[in-house]
């Protein structure tokens, strides 16, 4: 499907606004202009109606005819420069002129005859002569007596004040086509300025789904754009980072795989190959592979338990548990691996019997990867030391070594998926994540200090059961 433009869009929902306001706008401005110069030509016709009316009444008493009066009236009207005074006898035809010229508008008001018993005191008409002249009449009848004139029409020709209203249209379109191009054009630009960015953005963000990881986005100075950049180059960086990770872990893993199969394998054959009286071997081999099935299965778990974590389904069967008699069985486990090693396991057992609210193969699970990890991550003659205190509300486990430690740089992502700080260490990298999954969903709280070549300390805080708070 055709993705649409935003810049047409924007261009073609901005032209079509923008034009319907200003044609609004100029249909207005039109309007108001033309009722003011029409009523402007009205008012100078009823002027000039209503003071010819008032001569009129007055002459009827002077000692010259009022025929004559009136026919000198309208022959030397005074705006005759711009309204013609035209007399009409009673049958409509034209006898007197201001402009002196009869022939005029004699075809015009012809059909005057047919309504001038009718016509009423006051009566304003526009109309279009037959040469196409616009003109205004204001028809004035006469109601002073006399045997010649039974109107007088006053006429003025509305051609100048079309044609003026002609140019302002022509100068407002103009105006409003300029405004208009100059719109366009500057809105097309600022739409660019983001739309240009965004297919840039767009086009890297295919190539990173794409796989490519290298690309970045070059930051634009747009505000928000900027902004969206260096989220999407963060993005990129923590993608980057986590197929590296991935990776490693993926090449790590199969390794890890691989060490206890070759094992259980070669030992396999081995006792494939004994006979039953070289007890000493059939049961060194059997061992190995008791012992390496334990890793493979504890390995598995891990993954297991990650990928619950990662699709929401990791859950808990929580009970009142006695949290330092699964510490204390933890210690009991590992006691003989120290001893093996070279190591020192030290626990300041402790007479309290903290209960909690948990799952106590999980805090098990907990405590088991923690020690582990710091004999794991220790040398020969190294010690660990395991110290247990309960305050008012809560019980805290502190697990420290004086091993290898972590670097400084690396501590903040030991609890990142598949983050291994020391390759050189068995390991799946999922481990800690683990970890601090569960002691979150038991509402405590789990915390790394670490010092490279000097140790590592963890501590381990967990709330203490209180009966009200089920």
């Amino acid at each position: 499907m055709k993705i649409k433009s935003i810049t047409h869009r924007w261009v073609f929902n901005t032209f079509g606004v923008i034009t319907l306001i200003l044609f609004i706008i100029n249909v207005v401005f039109v309007i108001h202009i033309q009722r003011y110069y029409y009523n402007y030509a009205e008012q100078a016709l009823e002027l000039s109606a209503t003071s010819n009316a008032h001569t009129i009444q007055s002459a009827s008493n002077t000692s010259n005819g009022l025929n004559v009066e009136i026919r000198n009236l309208i022959e030397n009207f005074s705006n005759s420069d711009k309204i013609v005074a035209i007399g009409l006898d009673f049958y409509g035809n034209v006898i007197a002129s201001s402009d002196g010229i009869l022939t005029n508008y004699s075809e015009h008001f012809s059909n005057y005859s047919n309504v001038i018993s009718s016509l009423q005191a006051n009566t304003l008409n526009t109309e279009y002569l037959s040469n196409g002249e616009h003109i205004m009449t204001y028809t004035k009848a006469i109601s002073t007596t006399n045997t010649e004139f039974s109107a007088i029409i006053y006429v003025v020709s509305l051609n100048e004040i079309d044609s003026l209203i002609v140019n302002l249209i022509i100068i407002l379109v103009s105006i409003s086509l300029i405004a208009i191009f100059f719109v366009v054009i500057s809105g097309t630009f600022f739409v660019n300025s983001f739309v240009k960015p965004v297919r840039e953005i767009s086009s890297v963000i295919k190539k990173i789904a794409a796989g490519n990881m290298k690309v970045r986005i070059n930051k634009k100075s747009n505000y928000e754009i900027e902004e969206l950049c260096t989220s999407i180059n963060y993005m990129a960086d923590e993608l980057s980072n986590s197929e590296h990770i991935k990776n490693e872990f993926i090449s790590s893993i199969s390794h890890e795989l691989r060490t206890p199969l070759t094992a259980i394998q070669g030992w396999s054959e081995t006792i494939l190959n004994t006979t039953y009286s070289d007890k000493e071997t059939l049961n060194k081999g059997m061992i190995v592979i008791s012992k390496e099935t334990a890793r493979l299965s504890d390995m598995v778990e891990d993954l297991l338990d990650f990928s619950r974590i990662q699709n929401g389904q990791f859950q808990l069967t929580k009970n009142k548990m006695d949290l330092f008699a699964e510490l204390e069985e933890t210690i009991l486990i590992y006691t003989d691996v120290a001893v093996r090693e070279g190591k020192k396991l030290i626990y300041n057992e402790q007479t309290a019997v903290p209960a909690i609210y948990g799952d106590k193969n999980r805090i098990r699970q907990v405590f088991i990867n923690i020690i582990d990890n710091a004999i794991k991550y220790s040398n020969q003659g190294d010690t660990i030391t395991v110290d247990a205190f309960v305050d008012e509300d809560n019980v805290t486990i502190i697990i420290k070594d004086t091993g290898c430690g972590i670097a400084k740089e690396d501590l903040p992502n030991i609890t990142k998926k598949f983050f291994k700080a020391n390759n050189t260490k068995k390991g799946s990298g999922i481990g800690l994540s683990v970890v601090e999954e569960i002691v979150n969903q038991h509402n405590g709280s789990i915390k790394f200090d670490s010092v490279e070549n000097e140790g590592t300390t963890v501590t381990i805080v967990f709330p203490l059961h209180k009966e009200d708070s089920l």
